[in-house]
């Protein structure tokens, strides 16, 4: 059965997951910084206040461990809760009741007392923005038992993932990347979710696999076109989650291509891409025709001059050259 579809930005197809969350169940509700205001979550929230009022879109001080342990306690108490964060670097500030509270409370309460919240972190790169505004630190709440992450890197999946967050009985992190909200696709009209946990091929290809995570699932596609011209076939996967990863997915594909190369908006010490790649030594040595590459930001702060960004940030250039690199040993 079809639906109709109509191209809609990656970020009001976040907005239009709000409205039709809302609109069915009126324990869903969004509490943080700035959901009055543009300059902090974009177009994520409109319309939101005028159709649901203040009682279920609380606009907050900047307060991110009060906010934060606010949504997970009304989660407690039998809210759906989402509770955004508008730069993911202050997340750091609530930690407690991300880590010690919402992951652990359903495990210690034996299964009894689950902890339906989302917590929305936006990653806000580039821009001459600077080491404490530019940070992706999707690897530290992946490591966390209890929490779920999920980063979409399409309109479709991005409205999907959030209504599979929000509807999720357990903490789900929830995370985009602000390069990504004028991007759009067609997405339907409908009410529908993404699973939680299953990632998709978004380009097939038989010489080296590429796992690309969040913004650099465009820049990888960008990447294997340029290369497909080279005579290079390159398969692109978007795990789309990160915690529970769906190693199966790309276990299939390194049985096809033997080469792995993981794209990922962290850094890349003890990041994903370092996880994957993990996982792959375990599961799919036999497979590998040569070691496995990452594409990651550098061990360093990211750095607020825009020349120096354009070093900084991997794009689809450092994606070829690291395919080729590997396509070449």
């Amino acid at each position: 059965m079809s639906f109709p579809t109509r191209k809609l930005s990656y970020s009001l197809a976040i907005n239009e997951a709000f409205h039709q969350l809302m609109e069915r169940d009126e324990s869903v509700m969004l509490i943080g910084q700035g959901v009055k205001s543009p300059w902090y979550v974009g177009n994520t929230a409109q319309g939101l206040i005028a159709r649901f009022g203040e009682r279920r879109i609380l606009d907050t001080p900047v307060s991110e461990n009060a906010m934060t342990g606010a949504a997970v306690g009304a989660a407690l108490a039998g809210m759906r809760t989402i509770v955004v964060h508008p730069r993911m670097d202050f997340m750091l500030y609530a930690i407690d009741p991300i880590i010690n509270e919402a992951a652990n409370w359903y495990y210690m309460n034996g299964g009894k007392l689950p902890v339906p919240t989302v917590i929305w972190g936006v990653i806000n790169r580039g821009g001459e923005q600077g080491a404490q505004h530019s940070q992706a630190i999707q690897a530290m709440f992946a490591h966390v038992p209890g929490l779920k992450v999920v980063m979409p890197a399409t309109p479709y999946d991005a409205k999907g993932l959030m209504i599979s967050a929000v509807l999720d009985n357990n903490p789900v992190v929830f995370i985009d990347d602000r390069w990504l909200y004028n991007l759009e696709e067609n997405v339907p009209e409908e009410f529908y979710s993404v699973p939680i946990g299953k990632g998709v091929v978004r380009r097939e290809g038989k010489d080296v696999t590429v796992v690309a995570i969040s913004y650099l699932v465009q820049e990888a596609i960008k990447a294997a076109e340029d290369l497909a011209l080279e005579g290079i076939s390159v398969e692109v996967i978007d795990p789309r989650t990160v915690k529970p990863l769906d190693y199966d997915l790309i276990q299939q594909s390194l049985k096809k291509t033997g080469r792995l190369v993981v794209a990922d908006g962290g850094w890349k010490t003890c990041g994903i891409a370092a996880e994957i790649a993990a996982l792959a030594s375990e599961r799919s040595f036999l497979d590998l025709k040569a070691p496995v590459a990452r594409v990651a930001l550098p061990d360093v702060p990211a750095p607020a001059s825009r020349t120096l960004e354009e070093v900084y940030y991997p794009r689809n250039k450092d994606i070829k050259s690291s395919i080729k690199n590997l396509l070449n040993r």
